[in-house]
This record gives C-alpha cells, sequence and structure tokens, in this order.
C-alpha cells in the first residue's frame, strides 16, 4: 500500500484508461473508502451505482460526449476558459477531457455518485429542495474524494465529473435512480494510460495565511 502522503502528493485527474476490467474486490475496497467520509448529522447520505453493462456504458457515453461538446463549443465562443488557458498545464488537460468525452463509454467502470435527499433531513425541505446546499454537497464530495484517493493507492485512475447535470434525468431513468436522489458525480475509473502526479499547486504562501487574510503561513 501506497504512503498516504504519497497517494496525496501524486493523486491528479486522470482521463486515460486501458480496456483491462477493474475486479470487484478493488472496487468494493473503493467504495467501502468513500463511505469512510463524513456528513452532515452522520446520515450517510451517499449511493453509489457501479456500471460496466457495455449497452449502459454506450448510452451514458452518447449523452457524455454531446454534453462536451455543447460545453466545449460555448467555452470557445465566451472565451470562458481566458484566465487559465495561458498555464502550462491547459492544453494538455483539454486534449485529455475530449479524450475522455470521445472514450467515456468505453471506461471499464463509471461510478456515479448521489446523494440521497431523503435522508438529509432539515437540510432539505419536503419537496427535496436542498435548505443548505453546502452542507447536502459537503455530505457528498468528500466521499467522492476518498473514492478517488484509494482508486490512486491501488494503481486505478480517475476523475471527477459533472457533465452530467446535462442529462441528469437521461442518466436517471437508465439507472433506475430514484426521483429524491441526485447524481452529484460521475467518476470514470480503470488502469490509466497515463502516469499519476506529482502534482503542481500554488505554493503554500499564496494560499494560506496565518491569522488574517494576506499573511502567508510560513512554517
Amino acid at each position: 500500500m501506497t504512503d498516504f502522503f504519497t497517494v496525496v502528493d501524486t493523486q491528479r485527474a486522470l482521463r486515460r484508461f486501458r480496456p483491462d476490467p477493474v475486479p470487484d474486490a478493488l472496487l468494493a475496497r473503493i467504495l467501502s473508502a468513500a463511505t469512510r467520509a463524513p456528513s452532515a448529522r452522520g446520515a450517510e447520505p451517499w449511493g453509489f451505482v457501479v456500471v460496466r453493462d457495455p449497452a449502459r456504458k454506450r448510452a451514458i457515453g452518447e449523452h457524455y460526449r454531446c454534453a462536451w461538446e455543447i460545453g466545449a463549443t460555448l467555452t470557445q465562443a465566451t472565451d470562458a476558459d481566458r484566465d487559465v488557458r495561458q498555464s502550462p498545464h491547459y492544453a494538455r488537460m483539454m486534449r485529455a477531457a475530449a479524450d475522455l468525452a470521445a472514450a467515456f463509454g468505453d471506461t471499464p467502470a463509471l461510478v456515479v455518485c448521489c446523494l440521497d435527499h431523503r435522508r438529509l433531513g432539515p437540510i432539505a425541505g419536503p419537496d427535496g429542495e436542498l435548505r443548505s446546499p453546502v452542507s447536502a454537497y459537503a455530505s457528498i464530495f468528500p466521499a467522492v474524494q476518498n473514492l478517488l484517493l484509494a482508486a490512486h493507492a491501488l494503481g486505478l485512475g480517475g476523475t471527477l465529473t459533472t457533465l452530467h447535470r446535462g442529462f441528469e434525468e437521461a442518466l436517471k431513468t437508465l439507472l433506475d435512480v430514484p426521483p429524491a436522489v441526485e447524481v452529484a458525480a460521475i467518476v470514470p475509473l480503470g488502469w490509466p494510460r497515463d502516469r499519476p502526479g506529482p502534482t503542481r499547486r500554488r505554493p503554500l504562501t499564496e494560499v494560506a495565511f496565518r491569522e488574517r487574510w494576506g499573511v502567508p503561513f510560513e512554517a
């Protein structure tokens, strides 16, 4: 097992996968790690649908590709990424994202990460509307990050995707997800073609402060 800090320091979004299947035992370990995350009120409002059936994956992949093309067209037309477009990582990241969109339906496993509004108590109203979105999503995205870290520790790769928001109802129908359950993310998982990290990040002195904003935290 890889050292924890090595896992954290080298985990990054991996979007290209070999066709080799992911064994049930590894998926079970990864999903178990996801459920160790904290959640508001300790309610554990998560659910995970593992999709490996080729026909279902193809259907999801077609929706995902269309959503990607719409998003890419809008991004280009509005120059939405102008603040990061010149960053060293940007072109490489976008090529990998385009490759993922083209092959999404061929990913060995898709993990559909869900938030069950019925388990949120006062965080959701009687109609399921979120009264406190921050608390609600804080009860699912830590689980998704646990899932990604566990996958990386076991030699797998993946990335958090949210383009499903453009076809969520079709996705829920395809997977029989109940109306009161929201799909928060889809994580494609597989044996990566690309190597993980180490990742490059802004220096700590730019993002961490001592006592008040703007005073760099320096050890």
